[in-house]
């Protein structure tokens, strides 16, 4: 069971208030409304995440709006996983998420995204810059090497 976790709710929110800020200072858009009520029962009973299949229509819809104006997929053309990785170094998705990853809905790709955001080890999170800048950093001139 995939459930949509209240981040991404959060984030929703804050998409459809910029894109239909309150009129009067209190009343909601109907999709920050719908998305509000679904964070509150999260706030409410403690849960960090709602099922996707019980989420209610209006809510969804907003959701899957919010949604469609994120990056479809972390894949970065470096995909170690065809070299035999169990997980990609370049976007930090497992074999099985790489290959499934056209078929999965919506809420499962923003599971696998937050998964590899939490793990903040591929590349995509710059890593592979930072290491670039590292070793150009460590390497040593010729000059520099002769009077070691």
């Amino acid at each position: 069971m995939s459930g949509i976790h209240i981040t991404d709710i959060e984030s929703a929110i804050n998409y459809w208030r910029e894109q239909k800020p309150s009129p009067d200072g209190f009343s909601l858009a109907p999709e920050t409304r719908a998305l509000a009520e679904v964070y509150a029962l999260l706030v409410f009973y403690r849960e960090s995440e709602a099922d996707e299949f019980s989420f209610p229509k209006a809510a969804y819809a907003a959701w899957l709006a919010w949604y469609a104006m994120t990056p479809d997929t972390p894949c970065i053309a470096i995909c170690s996983t065809s070299q035999g990785d169990d997980i990609c170094k370049g976007c930090g998705r497992s074999f099985e998420e790489v290959q499934r990853w056209v078929a999965m809905r919506p809420a499962e790709k923003r599971q696998t995204w937050r998964s590899i955001t939490q793990q903040d080890t591929a590349w995509r999170f710059n890593k592979y810059a930072e290491r670039a800048a590292q070793a150009k950093a460590a390497q040593t001139t010729p000059i520099e090497q002769a009077v070691k």
